[in-house]
């Protein structure tokens, strides 16, 4: 997906990428990672846990790692809710199931985990808010809402 450039990156991604896994995904409401999943949830993406801990969040099947997930889903983009240091395995296990993209959400990025995921030809979003990009695309008319 190299034809995508650096301005294109993120509406491309959250045009073209429709299931989601969301490594370190808490079943806890009052977490991030449950507020942004159920937003993406509520705005027609499909949401695939990645939390060894939890056998269900959302409604959905949690998965211990993103390869088990992947032997029962496709999964578009690979959605991190890790410390930046836990990224590089993370990394080489979304290339490793064909994702199309790994996104580090706000306050987290690996730039070499970051650029090993880049020449595999994944795109790589660091240090931002999916929920908060998603929004502002929604908001300046460049996605259309897609409710679930």
């Amino acid at each position: 997906m190299s034809h995508v450039s650096h301005a294109e990156r993120i509406p491309y991604i959250l045009r073209h990428c429709r299931t989601i896994a969301v490594v370190g995904l808490s079943p806890q409401p009052h977490r991030a990672s449950f507020d942004v999943a159920r937003y993406l949830q509520g705005n027609g993406y499909r949401i695939i846990p990645i939390n060894p801990n939890a056998t269900e969040v959302l409604g959905e099947k949690a998965y211990a790692t993103l390869k088990e997930a992947a032997q029962h889903e496709t999964i578009d983009l690979v959605n991190c809710f890790r410390n930046s240091e836990d990224i590089p395995p993370i990394a080489e296990e979304a290339i490793a199931i064909g994702a199309k993209a790994l996104w580090m959400q706000l306050g987290i990025s690996n730039p070499k985990a970051a650029a090993r995921v880049e020449a595999a030809g994944l795109l790589v979003v660091q240090n931002q808010c999916i929920k908060i990009d998603h929004r502002v695309l929604l908001s300046s008319g460049m996605l259309e809402s897609d409710p679930a």
